[in-house]
């Protein structure tokens, strides 16, 4: 009797010593492509190596080594990733304040570097509390580690150790699988049997066992630290772990082992697996006993969702009979083929995995401030922003991936004579109207600046696909194709990503500072950061917001340069000390790589100290009382934010309010925002409408040549010391 259809049993080989281990090809740069093996003859040699070293695709067409390559790859970015963390919890053992913060950490900042005294690089240190001197982190291990039960620095060495020997597994795991038993191309695309062990298994089991991590170990060590205990006095994790007694007396339900879930008297766990919703009054995060619950209720749904598609039984989903049934009434055959497509082009597959990626990672960004995850997250003002704008460029850069690889598909992988009137021919028939009509709209909308200029002279190529990923021009037989390739697109729509991100990097951190973040008084009185004048003026937005272009200036500037002439040959040349390679300018292609890399890191840089400092400076420094009278009030900043911002305070005085010393600002960044609008300036007006002070004398002159020949001074009118700088010059 058959009890079952009779399909043939999934069985994946291996081949075994697929390739010899051998350190021979590591003395030849370039060994995987024929024209680079040869060596070096000019410094383009150098770019092509870069360009080409991860292009498994120009190396062979075999999709089976191809596939055993980026697998192999995989475990080599596992190992450097566990080594980074590695690094992080090393930091945190030696260099770091946490068990100090641990005990205060509303008060005392978190630091986890120390700059050493050499030539004078010490000014950096600023005083965090506690006693400790360093530089204030914003990455929010400390949260993370609260939240997760650590309560010393031999955990966090122990977790070093540990990750370190996770390291060396992975790359071991990377030659194993590469060398000694390689996986055959069926393995790669049992796509069902890959969906049932990363649910089940990655997800499932993954989120169950860090919900027994919470309640068993989480839990308890928080709700004692909430409570006051010193850290050193709390029970370690594996005493929770193994004695039910001790966590007895903190959830009572424990007593009873699990005798209420196999009576299905789950309420008797609601002590430590919660629903309350909101926020922890006492951290400011989410409650830690509904994450928990959270991470129980997701592993059981993964557990689940395991076992929803086919594999050796004949029970069960197939994704590509999902696939197939999607039939649109305007989409043709709809879904037919993408299975295909996704089991044979990992540059498809790759591309749709980096736009979920970065569209949630944009999510997280926008969760992780108004539903802090971790204790005491919500107070740490830079942090919160230094998370947030980390996460924004992230899923910018992610997303800008996605393109990219979905390019590179159809430049490479894309058969239009096999995907005939499928949902993806269907909509590729439309982009010359798309393109068309945008550039109609452009035009229309924006004739005076922008819009006329957009595809102004750029050509549909026909056989675009041909000329690969990226080429300069085609030749000047065709002219307008400059700036049509897949990668010129990807290098211009790197720009839109960092424009869009910016603003809203921008708006979110003066939004918060001005309307959001602040103090509160014994009345309930909140007092904000900014005094809320993003909400009440728009003259506070247009003067700060130049500041992200000139941040961006210096490094935009150096990878221009970079794009117009190779200056590291030509400084060689100038020097006389050219190597025997002969030097050769960048391509147009390079060059753009190289111009786009540095805009964009050092703008995000650049962006990233100014946002800092104006939240910790505004916030902690005194610059209302400086603008007063700048010639005898000091500048200062209670903490260094920024290797602008770096003195010791050597006279050690005190900001009312402040716990300790303050460091004096001699960065000229109070001078700068004297000139722009900020802060409570444009809400008193400027100096020509409310001082009294004629336009046409001396000093508006001096104010007009001196700010671009601006039509009104940037400058605060009822400050008194304007006044008797008119005087003096009149």
């Amino acid at each position: 009797m058959i009890i079952r259809s009779p399909e043939p049993e999934v069985k994946i080989l291996v081949d075994r010593d697929h390739i010899k281990t051998s350190f021979e090809e590591w003395a030849r740069p370039g060994h995987f492509s024929r024209t680079i093996a040869k060596g070096p003859e000019t410094t383009t040699w150098i770019w092509n190596l870069h360009a080409d070293a991860h292009d498994f695709d120009s190396h062979t067409s075999d999709l089976e080594e191809i596939s055993r390559k980026v697998f192999s790859a995989h475990f080599g970015q596992l190992s450097i990733i566990f080594l980074w963390l590695s690094g992080m919890y090393f930091h945190g053992a030696r260099f770091s304040n946490y068990e100090a913060w641990l005990s205060d950490p509303t008060h005392i900042g978190p630091s986890a570097q120390v700059v050493w005294p050499i030539v004078g690089q010490e000014i950096l240190n600023g005083d965090v509390g506690g006693g400790f001197r360093g530089i204030q982190i914003t990455s929010g291990f400390f949260q993370m580690w609260r939240a997760s039960g650590i309560t010393s620095e031999l955990q966090l060495y122990c977790t070093a150790i540990g990750a370190l020997v996770f390291a060396g597994l992975m790359l071991f795991a990377g030659w194993f699988h590469y060398h000694k038993a390689a996986p055959k191309l069926a393995w790669f695309q049992d796509v069902e049997s890959m969906l049932n062990h990363h649910l089940a298994g990655l997800l499932g089991l993954g989120s169950l066992s860090w919900a027994g991590h919470q309640v068993h170990v989480s839990l308890p060590i928080n709700q004692f630290l909430n409570a006051g205990v010193d850290p050193k006095e709390i029970p370690l994790p594996h005493e929770f772990i193994l004695n039910r007694d001790l966590l007895a007396q903190l959830y009572p339900s424990f007593a009873e082992g699990a005798t209420p879930f196999f009576t299905l008297n789950w309420s008797k766990y609601a002590e430590f697996l919660t629903f309350r919703g909101g926020l922890d009054p006492v951290t400011g995060g989410l409650w830690l006993t509904d994450i928990a619950h959270h991470h129980l209720a997701i592993a059981i749904l993964f557990l689940i969702a395991g076992h929803m598609y086919r594999t050796n039984w004949g029970i069960g989903h197939s994704l590509k009979d999902i696939l197939e049934a999607h039939k649109g009434p305007f989409t043709g055959q709809g879904h037919k083929g993408l299975y295909e497509i996704l089991t044979t082009s990992w540059h498809a597959q790759l591309s749709l995995n980096l736009a979920m990626l970065g569209s949630l990672t944009i999510v997280v960004a926008h969760h992780m401030y108004s539903m802090p995850p971790y204790p005491y997250l919500a107070t740490d003002y830079g942090t919160q922003l230094s998370l947030f704008t980390h996460h924004m460029w992230i899923g910018g850069f992610l997303i800008v991936g996605a393109a990219a690889h979905a390019a590179i598909f159809m430049v490479r992988d894309y058969d239009p004579t096999t995907r005939y009137n499928d949902l993806l021919d269907r909509v590729l028939r439309h982009h010359e109207a798309i393109i068309s009509h945008l550039n109609w709209a452009c035009i229309f909308l924006s004739f005076q600046n922008f819009g006329v200029l957009f595809a102004r002279s750029s050509r549909l190529i026909p056989d675009k696909a041909n000329l690969g990923f990226r080429f300069p021009c085609d030749g000047p037989g065709r002219g307008g194709t400059c700036q049509v390739s897949a990668w010129d697109h990807v290098f211009l729509g790197l720009f839109w990503m960092y424009n869009a991100i910016s603003v809203v990097i921008f708006h979110f951190s003066w939004k918060m500072q001005s309307d959001v973040w602040g103090s509160i008084s014994d009345q309930g009185v909140v007092t904000h950061i900014t005094g809320g004048n993003f909400a009440q003026s728009s003259i506070t937005i247009n003067g700060v917001a130049p500041r992200f272009p000139m941040g961006a200036s210096i490094p935009s500037g150096r990878g221009y340069w970079q794009e117009l002439i190779e200056s590291i040959v030509w400084a060689h040349n100038k020097l006389k000390v050219a190597p025997a390679t002969q030097p050769r300018a960048l391509s147009i292609v390079q060059g753009r790589a190289v111009g786009v890399a540095h805009y964009l890191l050092g703008g995000i840089a650049t962006t990233w100290a100014i946002l800092l400092s104006k939240n910790y400076c505004t916030w902690q420094g005194n610059f209302e009382s400086w603008v007063q009278d700048p010639l005898h009030v000091r500048p200062i900043a209670h903490a260094i934010w920024d290797p602008h911002f770096g003195q010791p305070a050597v006279e050690a005085f005190t900001r009312g309010g402040a716990l300790g010393p303050v460091n004096i600002a001699y960065s000229g960044v109070y001078q700068w925002w004297l000139v722009t609008p900020t802060t409570e300036m444009e809400t008193e007006c400027f100096v020509v409408q409310k001082c009294g002070i004629s336009s046409q004398s001396s000093f508006v002159r001096t104010l007009r040549s001196k700010f671009l020949g601006l039509d009104r001074a940037f400058s605060p009118c009822r400050y008194s010391w304007i006044q008797r700088g008119v005087r003096s010059m009149e």
